[in-house]
């Protein structure tokens, strides 16, 4: 389990995170212009209200001169059209800017996740990376781009209402100049604090995240243990956190706000005082002083909007991190340089320089452990030969997984070399073995789409009939011609529309299609019942001809034809030999299979009497 989310909350703000946001953002630089150029002009048109407002009441209604009335009512008028295109202009940017942001973060994460080595997603919560990829993507874009529009318009605003205040009697423009550092002091207190809140706001967020998919996945078990209240208190506690947490976030931005909101009033309180003074001693204009009082409240519209972004930022910093922090992790397991120069990456194929793969397999000196005081092979060595069919057994924690998931490269050994073709595998490039490999899991994961595509993940390029030929390879044909739509069927989320056996039929019809040189069963057959089983090693044999395969199994009766059988015990070879041998040996092998045949005879007397 990751504990990123922990970290988080103690991290200090990251300007490298931002940087790789704003590289992001600003990758459309014409839409990035066009935002700032209408939203400058809203700025500007906001700005001239009160100088117009100004000259009418001193003109209009303290001179009584309505000479220029006309030319007051067409400024008013390009004023309001000025303010619809400016301001349809910027909603129609941010808006557009705020779907590519989204886009982008989503396009880059979900790329990186594609390279990740599967130790990543062994490790780490898929409700964690959901909360990256949904709403943290979302947060983000709606903050950056509408935060990108307000930004200007504030910051423009208070330019121009600063130049047009000290222009006009810098006496009064001095009130409202003072009180702005001490707004900076309150808005850098409340900083640090607003941060943490939100950070852990979203730790909490992405746990419920996680129990959300946890409920969802395992509803069965749930069911099937009575545990729907225990699942229900945990939820309510990491629910209760979240609300707490939350609660406290909104408190200290509104706190935050408050404060901004009396120190701006002050300051229109001492302009208004200050003012009429100047106006009763004829220094400046009734129009004049309406004209500050109207900036002074003005100007600090743009201060409590740039507190608002500041806030919103500094609750986007948790959001900005996890997500930049998923586009930037890095794969535990890459290529060599010059690996990769040879042999391409995962996205850029040099297919050209690929050799075949002929299937010889030795494991020499191996030695692995997932920590470091738990080793799990030590001077492991084993040879294969090309198109042998290889059965590991042993009992849980043997090693047998391990091994196989070493061969697959998911993980590396620690010490020692895996060779293949008599080359270690790290001088060829992972892609290169995995477009060469395939490899049937226990519990197979269906997409949710047909038959047919589900099949055809095998081998993206493949055509129907080559579909539907392996499909019959292994006995999917029989049960998928009784359904309505036969191979248009939709197998639901997961493949839940199907039996456990009829998805492991599936699975096995992809390596058929796949046509790999080295086979993987992970325990395949052990979800199928013994109809299926027997349908399943009809068509594991022809599939297994001319391959190099390894067989994880259990059921010891799927294995009895396989050139060698490897009895492992603690991640050591304690027998090996063909089914034959190891039963003349009546050593372990022995014990094990006397031991399991007659657990599954007497099953099937038991199943007789029912």
């Amino acid at each position: 389990m990751r504990h990123e989310d922990d970290i988080d909350v103690e991290y200090k703000v990251q300007l490298s995170t931002w940087k790789k946001i704003i590289g992001i953002v600003f990758s459309s630089k014409k839409r990035i212009f066009l935002l700032i150029g209408f939203s400058s002009v809203v700025a500007f048109l906001d700005a001239m209200i009160p100088l117009i407002n100004r000259y009418a009441i001193d003109v209009f209604f303290v001179e009584g001169n309505y000479e220029t009335w006309p030319y007051f009512v067409a400024a008013n008028l390009a004023l309001a059209a000025g303010f619809g295109i400016s301001v349809w202009g910027f909603i129609h940017q941010a808006g557009v800017i705020e779907a590519e942001t989204s886009y982008e973060l989503r396009r880059q994460a979900f790329k990186n996740l594609q390279k990740l080595s599967y130790s990543y997603f062994d490790q780490t919560p898929q409700g964690w990376i959901m909360a990256r990829m949904t709403s943290d993507a979302r947060k983000l874009s709606l903050i950056i781009s509408w935060g990108l529009v307000d930004f200007v318009w504030a910051g423009l605003s208070m330019i121009f209402i600063l130049i047009v205040l000290y222009v006009t009697f810098f006496k009064l423009a001095l009130i409202v100049t003072i009180v702005v550092p001490v707004m900076f002091v309150i808005a850098f207190f409340f900083r640090k604090l607003i941060l943490k809140q939100h950070r852990k706001a979203r730790k909490f967020n992405s746990q419920l995240t996680a129990q959300y998919n946890e409920g969802f996945l395992g509803a069965k078990t749930t069911k099937s243990l009575s545990v729907e209240d225990q699942n229900f208190d945990e939820f309510a506690k990491t629910a209760h956190q979240l609300k707490t947490a939350s609660i406290k976030a909104v408190i200290s931005s509104a706190l935050f706000s408050s404060i901004i909101l009396v120190l701006a009033y002050i300051a229109v309180g001492t302009t208004m005082y200050q003012g009429s003074i100047y106006v009763l001693e004829v220094i400046i204009t009734l129009g004049t002083l309406q004209m500050f009082i109207s900036y002074t409240i003005n100007f600090f519209e743009p201060i409590m909007a740039i507190s608002r972004i500041l806030s919103d930022f500094q609750n986007a910093q948790a959001s900005a991190e996890r997500i930049v922090g998923l586009i930037e992790t890095q794969p535990e397991l890459v290529d060599r340089s010059d690996v990769s120069e040879k042999y391409g990456t995962l996205f850029v194929d040099k297919k050209e320089n690929w050799e075949p793969l002929i299937g010889e397999v030795e494991f020499r000196d191996l030695t692995f452990y997932y920590l470091e005081n738990e080793i799990i092979l030590e001077n492991f060595n084993l040879k294969v030969k090309a198109g042998q069919s290889v059965a590991l057994v042993g009992h849980t924690g043997s090693g047998k997984t391990t091994l196989v998931n070493l061969l697959s490269r998911f993980y590396e050994p620690k010490g020692g070399q895996i060779l293949i073709d008599q080359k270690d595998y790290k001088d060829r490039s992972i892609h290169w073995l995995h477009k060469r490999l395939g490899y049937v899991l226990q519990s197979p994961h269906l997409f949710s789409t047909t038959i047919l595509e589900n099949i055809r993940y095998g081998r993206l390029d493949a055509t129907d009939e080559e579909v539907i030929y392996a499909a019959k390879m292994v006995g999917v044909d029989d049960f998928v011609k009784h359904i309505d739509k036969g191979y248009e069927s939709f197998v639901g989320e997961g493949g839940n529309l199907l039996s456990v056996g009829q998805k492991q039929l599936i699975s096995f019809a992809r390596a058929v299609l796949a046509d790999p040189r080295i086979l993987i069963l992970d325990e395949a057959t052990s979800s199928i019942d013994s109809e299926s089983e027997l349908v399943i090693q009809k068509a594991t044999n022809k599939l297994l001809k001319g391959r190099t395969s390894f067989i994880v199994a259990h059921r010891l009766s799927t294995i009895v034809n396989s050139d060698l059988i490897v009895m492992l015990e603690m991640g050591k070879i304690i027998e090996q030999g063909t089914h034959d041998e190891l039963i003349a040996k009546r050593g372990k092998y022995f014990d094990l299979y006397k031991n399991q045949f007659f657990k599954e005879s007497e099953n099937k007397f038991d199943s007789a009497d029912l």
